[in-house]
């Protein structure tokens, strides 16, 4: 690594240095980078427990313990200068611990994390976010040998890298990462580098479609969810259309499986929604304008000033949901007792979006128009 001076052209060379040498420990410091931000591993992570000593029969414990975007189990394995000779066989045998979680395990395992570290949320509702679904029995966390290892150290031994190469060829989910301190001055930096796979590989190796790492079980499983999901939107799209403007000019891609279909509102970052899950049925208003939720909680509170009169129009009580704890707010309406998995409920449901949609749109436009005058 090298530090460049552009007016005069040169360079200088940056040396890297030891843990030990800056006083830094493997629990008090690397651990919390990791827990603190994930993605200096090179992949949104969700950091469910540290010092895990969940398992039966032993005392042992794994530093930290992860879920990735696939709803994978991770085991992180930190050490500092050295990674030692017996780092593979230590983590291996947390993985095999970890294989007989089951999903309630998991949020269990993770509720106690927030509450142990007082951070506000629900594991469940932090879970099925993080993961991207509908709601939590959506969900499909630590599938059949899907448990993965991460491996952290600033140097690597060879028996170690030899035998994380090994290990992978035999379909073993291995990584070994280097994560190395520079100081320039007073100033402390760490660089991160995937050595094991190396990284261009690993992009690769990844890039399958999430669906065939699901463990299908039955008709309801997420991938038949999905498939299902497509045909209700090209079903009920165009019909919706014929009825009402404001859905228009949202064009479906061939392959739209997700729960929710949104359209802009005439607020940038507002918009309108439909979701259609497992349980229920909904038209939402959600305000998502910036990541600052002071800006969206005045957006929020702007039209709550009107519910009232909202409410009126709409000819009945919206569900106004300020949501205090997230970014964002919303109004909505759902329908609950039907399945988008249930074909027998798509007209039912259908029609509770297309009528309640079109009341609402009628209910909020003339609020939307003056706020955007603004």
């Amino acid at each position: 690594m090298f530090l460049v001076n552009k007016e005069n052209k040169t360079t200088q060379k940056i040396e890297d240095i030891s843990f030990k040498s800056c006083g830094l420990s493997e629990r008090n410091d690397l651990q919390e980078w990791i827990t603190k931000n994930p993605i200096i591993l090179g992949e949104e992570l969700l950091i469910i427990q540290k010092e895990f000593d969940g398992f039966s029969d032993t005392n042992e414990r794994l530093d930290l313990l992860a879920v990735d975007k696939n709803g994978n189990l991770v085991v992180i394995e930190n050490k500092l200068d050295d990674s030692g000779k017996d780092v593979v066989w230590q983590a291996l045998k947390y993985a095999g611990y970890c294989s007989s979680l089951k999903k309630e395990d998991i949020r269990t395992i993770y509720q106690q994390y927030l509450t142990k570290n007082n951070i506000p949320g629900n594991a469940e509702e932090m879970l099925t976010e993080f993961l991207n679904k509908a709601d939590f029995s959506e969900v499909q966390l630590n599938q059949d040998l899907t448990q993965r290892v991460i491996l952290v150290a600033r140097e690597f031994r060879k028996e170690v890298t030899n035998t994380v190469i090994w290990a992978r060829k035999y379909g073993m989910k291995i990584q070994c990462i280097k994560v190395i301190p520079y100081m320039i001055g007073e100033q402390l930096i760490v660089d991160t580098d995937q050595i094991i796979p190396v990284k261009d590989i690993a992009d690769i190796m990844i890039s399958y479609d999430e669906k065939a790492h699901d463990d299908l079980k039955n008709k309801e499983d997420l991938a038949n969810s999905e498939i299902i999901r497509n045909e209700f939107w090209h079903l009920f799209l165009p019909k919706f259309n014929e009825k009402s403007k404001l859905f228009s000019g949202r064009n479906l891609d061939l392959n739209h499986y997700s729960h929710w279909l949104s359209t802009g509102s005439g607020i940038s970052g507002v918009v309108f929604s439909f979701v259609v899950t497992k349980t229920y049925a909904g038209i939402e208003f959600t305000i998502s304008k910036s990541k600052d939720s002071a800006e969206n909680k005045k957006i929020f509170d702007y039209f709550y000033s009107h519910k009232k009169d909202i409410d009126h129009s709409f000819g009945g009580e919206l569900n106004w949901e300020r949501l205090d704890e997230k970014v964002g707010s919303r109004i909505s309406i759902s329908l609950y007792d039907v399945s988008i998995l249930n074909r027998d409920d798509w007209d039912k449901i259908m029609d509770f979006l297309t009528d309640n949609m079109i009341r609402m749109e009628k209910a909020l436009r003339k609020y939307i128009d003056s706020y955007s005058r603004r």
